[in-house]
Protein backbone atom coordinates (compact mmCIF):
# COMPACT_ATOMS: atom_id res chain seq x y z
CA UNK A 1 0.00 0.00 0.00
CA UNK A 2 1.19 3.53 -0.93
CA UNK A 3 2.24 5.96 1.68
CA UNK A 4 -0.14 8.66 2.67
CA UNK A 5 1.30 12.46 1.01
CA UNK A 6 1.29 13.56 4.48
CA UNK A 7 3.90 10.62 5.67
CA UNK A 8 5.76 11.45 2.58
CA UNK A 9 5.91 15.49 2.96
CA UNK A 10 6.71 14.55 6.17
CA UNK A 11 9.74 12.05 5.43
CA UNK A 12 10.72 14.75 3.14
CA UNK A 13 11.40 17.65 5.48
CA UNK A 14 13.18 14.85 7.67
CA UNK A 15 15.32 14.80 4.79
CA UNK A 16 16.03 18.70 3.95
CA UNK A 17 16.64 19.01 7.74
CA UNK A 18 19.42 16.10 7.86
CA UNK A 19 20.62 17.30 4.68
CA UNK A 20 21.26 20.97 5.93
CA UNK A 21 24.29 23.03 4.72
CA UNK A 22 24.68 25.58 7.79
CA UNK A 23 26.51 28.37 6.70
CA UNK A 24 23.96 28.33 3.75
CA UNK A 25 20.81 28.65 5.57
CA UNK A 26 22.42 31.50 7.36
CA UNK A 27 23.36 33.47 4.09
CA UNK A 28 19.85 32.43 2.64
CA UNK A 29 17.76 33.45 6.05
CA UNK A 30 19.90 36.99 6.55
CA UNK A 31 19.31 37.61 2.40
CA UNK A 32 15.67 37.52 3.36
CA UNK A 33 15.60 39.49 6.51
CA UNK A 34 14.37 36.58 8.53
CA UNK A 35 10.93 35.90 6.21
CA UNK A 36 11.65 32.51 5.95
CA UNK A 37 13.25 29.33 7.43
CA UNK A 38 16.03 28.08 4.86
CA UNK A 39 17.63 24.32 5.00
CA UNK A 40 20.43 25.50 3.20
CA UNK A 41 20.69 23.49 -0.14
CA UNK A 42 21.13 25.18 -3.25
CA UNK A 43 19.01 24.63 -5.80
CA UNK A 44 21.11 22.07 -8.12
CA UNK A 45 20.84 19.86 -5.16
CA UNK A 46 16.95 20.17 -4.71
CA UNK A 47 16.88 19.17 -8.22
CA UNK A 48 18.61 16.13 -7.62
CA UNK A 49 16.44 15.10 -4.49
CA UNK A 50 13.38 16.08 -6.34
CA UNK A 51 14.04 14.02 -9.51
CA UNK A 52 14.72 11.18 -7.30
CA UNK A 53 11.35 11.02 -4.87
CA UNK A 54 9.52 12.12 -8.10
CA UNK A 55 10.65 8.63 -9.72
CA UNK A 56 9.61 6.88 -6.98
CA UNK A 57 6.48 8.45 -5.94
CA UNK A 58 5.12 8.49 -9.90
CA UNK A 59 5.72 4.67 -9.67
CA UNK A 60 4.01 3.53 -6.48
CA UNK A 61 1.21 6.03 -6.62
CA UNK A 62 0.81 8.40 -9.85
CA UNK A 63 0.84 11.68 -10.69
CA UNK A 64 -2.03 12.80 -8.31
CA UNK A 65 0.10 11.21 -5.19
CA UNK A 66 2.73 13.95 -6.45
CA UNK A 67 0.57 17.01 -6.56
CA UNK A 68 -0.69 15.83 -3.29
CA UNK A 69 2.96 15.75 -1.22
CA UNK A 70 3.81 19.11 -3.26
CA UNK A 71 0.48 20.78 -1.99
CA UNK A 72 1.90 19.30 1.66
CA UNK A 73 5.08 20.84 1.17
CA UNK A 74 3.91 24.66 0.16
CA UNK A 75 2.95 25.44 3.45
CA UNK A 76 4.39 27.05 6.10
CA UNK A 77 7.90 29.44 5.04
CA UNK A 78 10.53 26.55 4.92
CA UNK A 79 12.06 27.57 1.73
CA UNK A 80 13.42 24.68 0.53
CA UNK A 81 9.78 22.87 1.13
CA UNK A 82 8.25 25.51 -1.20
CA UNK A 83 10.86 25.20 -4.21
CA UNK A 84 10.77 21.21 -4.10
CA UNK A 85 7.14 21.21 -3.92
CA UNK A 86 7.22 23.01 -7.47
CA UNK A 87 10.32 21.42 -8.41
CA UNK A 88 8.42 17.99 -8.34
CA UNK A 89 5.53 19.44 -11.13
CA UNK A 90 7.09 21.53 -13.28
CA UNK A 91 8.51 19.10 -15.81
CA UNK A 92 4.37 17.92 -15.65
CA UNK A 93 2.74 20.45 -16.60
CA UNK A 94 1.23 19.03 -20.00
CA UNK A 95 -0.33 16.05 -17.85
CA UNK A 96 -1.84 18.95 -14.72
CA UNK A 97 -6.11 19.44 -14.50
CA UNK A 98 -7.96 22.24 -14.70
CA UNK A 99 -8.41 21.57 -10.40
CA UNK A 100 -4.72 21.25 -10.20
CA UNK A 101 -4.19 24.90 -12.05
CA UNK A 102 -6.99 26.39 -9.24
CA UNK A 103 -5.32 24.30 -6.53
CA UNK A 104 -1.91 26.23 -7.29
CA UNK A 105 -4.11 29.44 -7.20
CA UNK A 106 -4.66 28.63 -3.68
CA UNK A 107 -1.08 28.55 -3.00
CA UNK A 108 -0.58 32.15 -3.53
CA UNK A 109 -1.83 32.94 0.08
CA UNK A 110 1.04 30.83 1.28
CA UNK A 111 3.25 32.86 -0.37
CA UNK A 112 6.00 33.67 1.79
CA UNK A 113 8.79 35.75 -0.20
CA UNK A 114 9.43 36.46 -3.71
CA UNK A 115 11.26 33.63 -4.24
CA UNK A 116 8.68 30.90 -3.51
CA UNK A 117 5.94 33.49 -5.50
CA UNK A 118 8.20 33.43 -8.72
CA UNK A 119 9.08 30.38 -8.58
CA UNK A 120 5.52 29.18 -8.05
CA UNK A 121 4.25 31.37 -11.15
CA UNK A 122 7.50 31.36 -13.35
CA UNK A 123 7.64 27.43 -13.28
CA UNK A 124 4.26 26.38 -12.75
CA UNK A 125 1.38 28.55 -13.44
CA UNK A 126 2.67 30.50 -16.25
CA UNK A 127 3.80 27.38 -18.01
CA UNK A 128 0.11 26.60 -17.49
CA UNK A 129 -1.11 29.41 -18.76
CA UNK A 130 0.70 28.90 -22.06
CA UNK A 131 -0.50 24.94 -22.38
CA UNK A 132 -4.24 26.40 -21.96
CA UNK A 133 -4.11 30.25 -23.06
CA UNK A 134 -7.77 30.65 -21.64
CA UNK A 135 -6.18 30.56 -18.14
CA UNK A 136 -4.29 34.16 -18.46
CA UNK A 137 -7.65 35.58 -17.83
CA UNK A 138 -6.72 34.47 -14.33
CA UNK A 139 -3.91 37.15 -14.24
CA UNK A 140 -6.54 40.19 -15.29
CA UNK A 141 -8.27 39.00 -11.74
CA UNK A 142 -5.11 39.16 -9.89
CA UNK A 143 -4.39 42.11 -10.78
CA UNK A 144 -7.31 44.00 -8.90
CA UNK A 145 -6.56 41.96 -5.78
CA UNK A 146 -6.12 43.69 -2.45
CA UNK A 147 -3.24 41.35 -1.93
CA UNK A 148 0.45 41.88 -3.41
CA UNK A 149 1.23 38.29 -4.07
CA UNK A 150 -1.62 38.31 -6.62
CA UNK A 151 -0.85 41.56 -7.86
CA UNK A 152 2.94 40.48 -8.38
CA UNK A 153 1.35 36.95 -10.19
CA UNK A 154 -0.42 38.82 -12.82
CA UNK A 155 2.55 40.30 -14.08
CA UNK A 156 5.17 37.27 -13.20
CA UNK A 157 2.66 34.86 -14.31
CA UNK A 158 2.59 36.37 -18.11
CA UNK A 159 6.25 36.09 -18.10
CA UNK A 160 6.50 32.68 -20.07
CA UNK A 161 3.33 33.63 -22.68
CA UNK A 162 5.42 37.38 -23.01
CA UNK A 163 8.84 34.88 -23.94
CA UNK A 164 6.24 33.29 -26.81
CA UNK A 165 4.43 36.08 -27.80
CA UNK A 166 1.55 35.65 -26.49
CA UNK A 167 -1.32 37.48 -23.95
CA UNK A 168 -0.11 40.88 -25.75
CA UNK A 169 -3.60 42.42 -24.73
CA UNK A 170 -3.42 40.79 -21.29
CA UNK A 171 0.07 42.50 -21.01
CA UNK A 172 -1.19 45.87 -21.48
CA UNK A 173 -3.83 45.70 -19.35
CA UNK A 174 -2.27 44.12 -16.75
CA UNK A 175 0.59 46.88 -17.05
CA UNK A 176 -2.05 50.00 -16.90
CA UNK A 177 -3.51 47.98 -13.83
CA UNK A 178 -0.52 48.06 -12.17
CA UNK A 179 1.40 51.38 -12.82
CA UNK A 180 -0.14 53.42 -9.83
CA UNK A 181 0.85 50.12 -7.47
CA UNK A 182 3.03 51.64 -4.68
CA UNK A 183 4.05 48.16 -3.80
CA UNK A 184 8.06 47.82 -4.61
CA UNK A 185 7.31 43.86 -5.10
CA UNK A 186 4.51 44.51 -7.64
CA UNK A 187 6.57 47.14 -9.11
CA UNK A 188 9.84 44.88 -9.50
CA UNK A 189 7.07 42.06 -10.99
CA UNK A 190 6.07 44.30 -13.55
CA UNK A 191 9.52 45.63 -14.73
CA UNK A 192 10.13 42.12 -15.09
CA UNK A 193 7.36 41.38 -17.45
CA UNK A 194 7.91 44.30 -19.64
CA UNK A 195 11.38 43.94 -20.18
CA UNK A 196 10.40 40.07 -21.29
CA UNK A 197 7.64 41.63 -23.20
CA UNK A 198 10.71 43.74 -24.64
CA UNK A 199 13.24 41.49 -25.65
CA UNK A 200 11.17 39.03 -27.14
CA UNK A 201 8.25 41.07 -29.13
CA UNK A 202 9.87 44.46 -29.24
CA UNK A 203 7.51 45.52 -32.20
CA UNK A 204 4.25 45.37 -29.20
CA UNK A 205 6.50 46.43 -25.98
CA UNK A 206 8.52 49.67 -27.60
CA UNK A 207 5.25 51.48 -27.89
CA UNK A 208 3.56 50.49 -25.00
CA UNK A 209 6.35 52.06 -23.11
CA UNK A 210 6.52 55.16 -25.19
CA UNK A 211 2.77 55.47 -23.73
CA UNK A 212 3.67 54.73 -20.01
CA UNK A 213 6.59 56.27 -19.63
CA UNK A 214 5.15 59.20 -18.05
CA UNK A 215 3.24 57.33 -15.75
CA UNK A 216 5.85 54.54 -14.94
CA UNK A 217 7.35 54.67 -11.82
CA UNK A 218 11.04 54.85 -12.43
CA UNK A 219 11.99 51.26 -10.97
CA UNK A 220 9.43 49.73 -13.62
CA UNK A 221 11.13 51.98 -16.47
CA UNK A 222 14.25 51.43 -15.75
CA UNK A 223 13.70 47.50 -15.50
CA UNK A 224 11.90 47.51 -18.72
CA UNK A 225 14.71 49.46 -20.66
CA UNK A 226 17.06 46.45 -19.61
CA UNK A 227 17.14 44.62 -22.97
CA UNK A 228 16.48 47.42 -25.19
CA UNK A 229 19.08 49.03 -27.41
CA UNK A 230 21.03 52.22 -26.18
CA UNK A 231 19.38 54.98 -28.38
CA UNK A 232 15.88 53.36 -26.99
CA UNK A 233 16.34 53.63 -23.68
CA UNK A 234 17.56 57.12 -23.60
CA UNK A 235 14.36 57.94 -25.60
CA UNK A 236 12.50 55.89 -23.04
CA UNK A 237 14.20 57.13 -19.94
CA UNK A 238 14.48 60.83 -20.66
CA UNK A 239 13.12 63.24 -17.75
CA UNK A 240 9.76 65.08 -19.02
CA UNK A 241 8.74 67.84 -17.36
CA UNK A 242 5.78 65.92 -15.95
CA UNK A 243 7.84 63.09 -14.85
CA UNK A 244 9.91 65.62 -13.33
CA UNK A 245 7.32 66.97 -11.58
CA UNK A 246 6.10 63.70 -10.62
CA UNK A 247 9.80 62.77 -8.90
CA UNK A 248 9.67 66.05 -6.85
CA UNK A 249 6.43 65.17 -5.18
Amino acid sequence: MSKPASYIADHLRKVLVDGAAAPHTAEVEKFFKDEITSRGWYTGELRKLARRFCKVIRHDAGGARLVSVADELFRGNVFEEKVLAVLFLENSVGDLTPADFRLFESWLDRVSTWADHDALCHYLIGPMMVDQPRRHARALAWSRSPHRWHRRAAAVSLIRGARSRMFADAIAKVCRRLLDDQDLMVQKGLGWLLRESAKYNPKFAIPLLRSIREQAPRLVLRTACETVSPRIRNQLLKKTPRRAAKAAY
